[in-house]
Order: structure tokens, then C-alpha cells, then sequence
């Protein structure tokens, strides 16, 4: 299928690894420019971007530093995809509301809202000039907690809306806003047992292997599987593409039928 994108100029944050990773090499596949975020710039990325950034995403700093070396990088933005989220699972508490310190609320929501507010806002005017496109990388957790680190749900929640939100203002501006929403991917945020994956295995005290084998009876997954960081990346470049030209404001999930409502 031709996208119709070859030649456009994107900004991937948290591009280093996992879906930002897997959304980089999918739109550089297709012609794309990618600027690629990230607080770590990793072989990998550096293999398939333009050019690179390395910044902290989680501060209003930090994001419009990224969006002006990336304009200085390649000339412009055209499509812009806030992926970057999650959190450091050495500073993450795994546990119930009153476990959780009020800190830990900010630095979630820095990263998984703010983050891409502060980016969008740093972008939008050169997006609108060029009639381009956004898509926020959400989490099905936004619709349903279950499971999610106090916070995350929560930001991931507002980032939904925001993109909703914003995209009532811009779709008569001809730039188009949406959102992905995936369930369990296998990226190294759950496959590294150094990260949030293995984090969550020690709360429920049980071998990394095995939480990974059992997430999608655990979790209700009608595929029997967890998703690939790579099935995420061509729906957000599908997304970003002339064949998505009048789908604006949704949200996309994609969990392998983790959600039952309708």
C-alpha cells in the first residue's frame, strides 16, 4: 500500500527503543525523515534517523529543545509522534494509592502528559503551515486501570483527551490528531527484566518468565498473545499517511482484544 509519505520530515520522541524505535524504522522505510528523541540516543535509532536528539522529555525545556534542533535538523515538521512515556522503574513505586508518594504523580504525568503537550505546543505552528499530522501513543490503560502503576492510567487518560481535544480545534486547519492505544507490547519496558516488567514481577513475587508467559490469561488477551512493538509502528505510520486523510480525534487500540466494551 503506498502511503503517500515519502519525502515528509517526522519528530519520533522516545525513539531510542521499543514502539518509538519500531515507528522510526517504519516511517524511514516509507521515505520519511525521521528527527529522532530520545533521553538516550541508542545504534539502533542512529541507524535509521536523519538525525538524532537527546534530551529529558519531561520537562517544557527539554521538549521545545527537541522540536527546534529537529526543525533546524531537517527544515521542518511535518508529522509529529509523542510516543515517548512510561517511567523509570528504579524511581517507580508498584503498590496502591497510599503506598505511592505525591512525587511520584508529577514525574508520571511529566512524562506521560505533559510531555506531549509541551512538544505539541512547541511544534504545532510548523505542523499547521504544512498541514500535517499527530498521533499521541496512548495505553489501553487509559480506559481501563487495571494493572497500571498509580498515576499512569490517569496521564495516559488526559493524554486521550487532549488529543481529542485538540484535534477538534485543528482537523478545520487540515492537520489531523489521533491517538494509538496499546495494550501489552513486547518492548523492552515489560521484556527487560530490568525495567517496569521485572519491577512488577518482584510486587507479585514471581520469576520475570513466567509474568511475561502468563500476561495474556492474566490480562484477558482474545489473541493469546502480547502485541509487537513493530504492529504498533505501521498503524501509526497508516495513521500519519494520505490513506488516513479524514480520520480525526479517535483512538485506536490495539491490545489483542485485552478491552471488552465495545
Amino acid at each position: 500500500m503506498e502511503l503517500g509519505i515519502k519525502g515528509k520530515t517526522a519528530l519520533v520522541t522516545g525513539a531510542s527503543r521499543g514502539i518509538g524505535l519500531a515507528v522510526a524504522e517504519a516511517l524511514a522505510a516509507e521515505g520519511v525523515r525521521v528527527v529522532g528523541a530520545a533521553r538516550t540516543v541508542t545504534p539502533g535509532l542512529e541507524k535509521v534517523a536523519a538525525a538524532t536528539v537527546s534530551a529529558d522529555l519531561s520537562t517544557r525545556e527539554g521538549a521545545a529543545g527537541v522540536v527546534a534542533q529537529a526543525v533546524q535538523a531537517v527544515g521542518g515538521i511535518d508529522f509529529l509522534v509523542n510516543n515517548v512515556g512510561g517511567g523509570d522503574a528504579d524511581r517507580m513505586v508498584v503498590g496502591g494509592f497510599l503506598d505511592v508518594p505525591a512525587e511520584q504523580w508529577a514525574t508520571v504525568f511529566d512524562l506521560n502528559l505533559f510531555s506531549a503537550v509541551w512538544t505539541t505546543h512547541a511544534a504545532l505552528p510548523g505542523i499547521v503551515e504544512r498541514r500535517g499530522a499527530i498521533v499521541n501513543v496512548s495505553s489501553v490503560n487509559g480506559r481501563t486501570p487495571s494493572g497500571a502503576p498509580v498515576g499512569y492510567a490517569e496521564a495516559k487518560a488526559g493524554l486521550t483527551m487532549f488529543s481529542k481535544r485538540l484535534s477538534e480545534e485543528v482537523a478545520p486547519l487540515g492537520v489531523r490528531v489521533n491517538t494509538v492505544s496499546p495494550g501489552v507490547i513486547g518492548s523492552p519496558l515489560w521484556r527487560d527484566e530490568e525495567r517496569f516488567g521485572g519491577k512488577v514481577a518482584e510486587a507479585y513475587g514471581v520469576a520475570h518468565a513466567d509474568l511475561l508467559a502468563n500476561i495474556p490469561g492474566r490480562f484477558g488477551i482474545a489473541s493469546g498473545r502480547i502485541g509487537e512493538p513493530e504492529e504498533v509502528a505501521d498503524l501509526v505510520a497508516f495513521l500519519l499517511s494520505d490513506r488516513a486523510a479524514n480520520i480525526h480525534g479517535a483512538d485506536h487500540v490495539i491490545d489483542g482484544g485485552t478491552l471488552k466494551a465495545a
